[in-house]
């Protein structure tokens, strides 16, 4: 399996600040980011595997949604896990649309 107990450990005490702290907001971005790496790199390889595809959808809008809490609640820890893990800045601040330049 890809995702062994050591390797969830490992993330988790990265960017969860202890490996038993699995409900952490920056943990569970960090893990929905392996995940989506592993996936994406499975669906390089097998271009219809539909099913795949979904869940990598459904993975995708759950790390978003993860990233919006953070980005409402402390802006801070969010600019962090973004940045640790390399990820664009997907959450637009309130008041800003897409035809402003």
């Amino acid at each position: 399996m890809y995702l062994s107990k050591e390797v969830k450990a490992d993330i988790f005490k990265t960017h969860g600040e202890v490996e038993t702290n699995t409900g952490s907001a920056e943990g569970q971005v960090a893990l929905f980011t392996y995940r989506i790496a592993h996936l994406t790199g499975h669906l390089k390889k097998n271009r219809k595997d539909f099913s795949t595809q979904l869940s990598l959808q459904k993975l995708v809008g759950k790390r978003r949604g993860i990233l919006a809490y953070l980005f409402k609640k402390d802006i801070n820890r969010y600019r962090a896990i973004i940045k640790a893990l390399g990820l664009r800045d997907i959450i637009k601040p309130l008041g800003s649309t897409r035809d402003s330049k």
